[in-house]
């Protein structure tokens, strides 16, 4: 349901009340606001301006220069291209100054040598629908129809600054469908008054019976309805502010007939329908269970087939409408329709649902009628519609409603004791406020000592036991002032763990890193079931645990590493023009340490990349997979979540690459390895170069020390410096790293390596490493001092240390 804001108004003071206040007001005590939104535009430089004077602009022919009174001393000059921008009309004008939707900020200028001090408006360009727009504004600029002053802000004429509320109602509030629902809804809330239309109509003396009579052939299905004749009516468009109204709850205005019925449904919830009396062709209303096979044209111009338990309204021979969900395209008002039959009325809400859902049509009013409406109503609806065709349309009323059936409702009425409500509550409200609860829900009531009976109003049709108004009560009372308590003995708070915590850590970095999660089977079969092992499980396990009775050979052994899986799925991929691949697991391998005994599982963190790592086709760049980017990855990975540092170490191992393979340390514990699959492996499966590690989780959790904190950025200048060495060929860059980051305290920040050199022009035996270096300081500036100290102890400690020798 959308509640305009201004509309509300009418019905209740919302002075001093915030929109998004009375929003969440409303969702406390029961009505869940989906949204507000708006003001939509709310800006006093648009304004109503009258067009004085339009003529061809002298330089451009697609452009009209316009002289337009928008209400100051002097005329505005504006250039506007709308084709239908002409003499004499009252226009919207956005002046120098207006912001319109979109961000466009209207400015003086110049459009073809001419100068232009405003825009004149299209309502597509103040952010209105296209849908909303009539078919003779879409295509050029608004053109007000009713009475306006020249000057005066045009946001409120077009209800450009209203806000809109949408509530999300529950089945059973049926009777928040309709603006005067929520008015008592909100009435209720803050305890005001509420002012409800007070229908009046001059009716003319001859009577409506004399056109029409109604017949109801099932007062089951249809326990009323009403004809009301009205003659000599004019069609046309509706009145502005009609028309806002309408567009507030987002249905398109039509014509001042159709407008009015919808109104009606909007503001009472009461659906109504009018038929052009000529084309109804008859003197009697009769109102029937269709006849099996019986057919008619709907409005929507569908042919539809009707059956023998729904309800139609027919003229004694044809139906013209399936009662509460569609009328007939026969007897539809039209453009010389000059009498108008209105029907009232009351379906059955099974009824009406039946049809709406075997025709497939879910219209406002079918909605409304299969959840029930306040049949006590219907007439005063009636009156109401009556009363603006006749101010709308220039209609004259005949006589008074044609009737048949009754709209007599009997009530609901609900007993119980001040103790029950508040037993039930968990609160201790007293007698007097609950009457006053009551009261503010304008619910009828008699008291007797700590007994109340409340007689439940047919427009709330929710209400019907006991527990009903102890929610009434409950919800006014305020589920704020209703005391909590905690339920006795232990109580946990919830929360992830901090191993739960973890994983999803590790979740958030691997697909951060760009790789992909995969899920395999726990179970492989038994040549895999010991391929790819961590050194570290290897002196664990007796064998991997086989299943007695398997369903396929295929999954026969619980699984012992999940590289060989995770190989196979990017065996799939590639097989099938996937060319690059990576993929990630988190997951239990499961050791049986001893014959016959249940297996423990250990968590690993495995994965297979093959492929490119990065391609930008656009720049020409393509880097392939290799080591290092998998060592990267994986030193990224420990930094963010231990303390401690992961050494990584040259190893051989089954199925990989002797020479691109590594084994990974935590506190000399091996937790895991790195490398390249053998090449002939890689054949094995159809791949080219593949990596792939495998990681204790389990032991890396142990240690971990991840927290969420960040370090400030520092408004002081890092310095960078390079140095290159030549060192054995066989000592590891990582040592230099090492002692460099150790020499060069307290202000080096990192160490990088960026080149790696052997070959011509280099001593045998011998390697060139450079390295980047970072200084910094965050409270001060570095002085170059500092820096050149902090180099020479570099130097000096890997030329004694290591033979290191610095390349010039």
């Amino acid at each position: 349901m959308l509640v305009s804001r201004k509309w509300l108004e009418q019905y209740v003071n919302l002075d001093g009340i915030d929109t998004q206040d009375l929003a969440e007001d409303i969702t406390k005590s029961g009505l869940e606001v989906e949204e507000v939104v708006g003001p939509q535009l709310d800006d006093e430089n648009l304004v109503v301006g009258y067009v004085e004077k339009c003529e061809q602009h002298p330089n451009a022919d697609k452009l009209s220069l316009c002289q337009v009174d928008v209400g100051e001393e002097e005329l505005s000059q504006i250039a506007c291209g709308a084709p239908n921008v002409a003499e004499g009309q009252y226009v919207v004008v956005a002046k120098p100054g207006t912001r319109l939707p979109g961000g466009l900020k209207i400015k003086k200028a110049k459009l073809r040598g001419e100068a232009s001090e405003g825009m004149i408006c299209s309502l597509q360009e103040l952010g209105i629908e296209d849908k909303f727009v009539k078919d003779e504004f879409k295509d050029g600029i608004y053109v007000f129809q009713d009475d306006v002053t020249v000057g005066e802000p045009a946001c409120p004429l077009l209800n450009l600054d209203d806000e809109i509320i949408e509530i999300e109602l529950t089945a059973n509030r049926s009777d928040c469908l309709s603006m005067i629902g929520v008015a008592y809804e909100v009435a209720a809330v803050y305890d005001k008054d509420i002012e409800l239309p007070e229908p009046t109509v001059l009716m003319d003396q001859e009577p409506s019976s004399d056109y029409i009579s109604v017949h109801i052939d099932n007062e089951t299905a249809n326990p009323y309805y009403g004809a009301w004749m009205v003659k000599d009516i004019t069609i046309k468009p509706s009145p502005l502010w009609l028309q806002n109204r309408l567009i507030s709850a987002g249905i398109r205005p039509i014509n001042n007939v159709v407008d009015v019925t919808n109104y009606i449904l909007l503001e009472y919830g009461q659906p109504l329908h009018a038929f052009d009396y000529e084309r109804f062709d008859s003197k009697e209303v009769v109102t029937r269970l269709a006849k099996e096979g019986e057919t008619i044209k709907t409005l929507d111009g569908e042919e539809r087939t009707l059956s023998s338990d729904q309800l139609v309204i027919t003229n004694g021979k044809e139906a013209h409408a399936i009662a509460g969900v569609m009328g007939g395209e026969e007897s539809e008002v039209q453009d010389d329709t000059k009498t108008v039959l209105l029907e009232a009325a009351y379906f059955k809400p099974q009824v009406v649902r039946k049809a709406s859902k075997d025709h497939g049509i879910r219209s406002e009013a079918s909605s409304r009628y299969e959840k029930g409406i306040d049949i006590t109503r219907v007439k005063e609806a009636a009156t109401r519609a009556v009363q603006l065709l006749s101010e709308l349309g220039n209609g004259k009323v005949l006589g008074e409603i044609v009737e048949e059936g009754s709209t007599d409702w009997d009530p609901a009425v609900v007993t119980f004791t001040k103790n029950e409500i508040n037993d039930r509550i968990g609160a201790d409200i007293s007698l007097d406020e609950m009457v006053q609860i009551i009261e503010r829900l304008r619910f009828d009531y008699e008291v007797d000592g700590d007994t109340v009976k409340v007689i439940a109003p047919a427009r709330r049709q929710d209400i019907a036991i006991k527990e009903d108004m102890v929610e009434e009560i409950a919800r006014l009372f305020g589920y704020d002032n209703i005391p909590y308590t905690l339920p006795q003995g232990v109580m946990d708070k919830g929360g992830l763990t901090t191993r739960q915590n973890l994983i999803r850590e590790v979740h958030r970095y691997m697909q951060k890193a760009g790789l992909n999660e995969s899920l395999t089977y726990s179970l492989t079969k038994e040549e895999w079931a010991t391929k790819f092992v961590s050194p570290e499980i290897q002196n664990l396990v007796v064998s991997p645990v086989a299943l007695k009775m398997p369903m396929t050979d295929l999954h026969s052994h619980l699984r012992l590493s999940a590289i060989p899986e995770l190989l196979s799925s990017v065996q799939y991929n590639v097989a099938r023009n996937q060319y690059n691949v990576a993929l990630y697991e988190v997951g239990s391998i499961y050791l049986q340490k001893q014959p016959e005994v249940q297996p423990e599982q250990n968590l690993r963190l495995s994965a297979a990349v093959t492929g490119l790592w990065e391609s930008h086709p656009w720049q020409g760049e393509k880097k392939p997979i290799d080591f290092f980017v998998i060592k990267g990855a994986l030193e990224g990975f420990f930094d963010h979540l231990l303390e401690d540092e992961v050494t990584f170490e040259k190893a051989e191992l089954d199925g990989l690459h002797p020479g691109r393979t590594a084994v990974m340390k935590l506190k000399d514990d091996v937790i895991g390895f790195v490398g390249q699959v053998h090449p002939a492996v890689q054949k094995d499966y159809d791949l080219q170069e593949t990596y792939i590690f495998d990681l204790n989780l389990d032991k890396v959790f142990d240690q971990a020390a991840y927290s969420e904190n960040y370090r400030p950025i520092t408004k002081y200048p890092a310095i960078a410096q390079d140095l290159a060495f030549v060192v054995d060929r066989d000592l590891p860059a990582k040592q230099l790293e090492d002692a460099i980051l150790q020499q060069g305290q307290p202000h080096l920040e990192s160490v990088q390596v960026f080149d790696v050199y052997q070959g011509e022009h280099m001593e045998e035996g011998k390697k060139s490493i450079a390295f980047s270096l970072l200084f910094q300081n965050d409270e001060r500036t570095l002085k170059d001092e500092e820096i050149e100290e902090a180099r020479k102890q570099i130097v000096t400690h890997l030329e004694s240390h290591y033979q290191a020798v610095l390349r010039g």
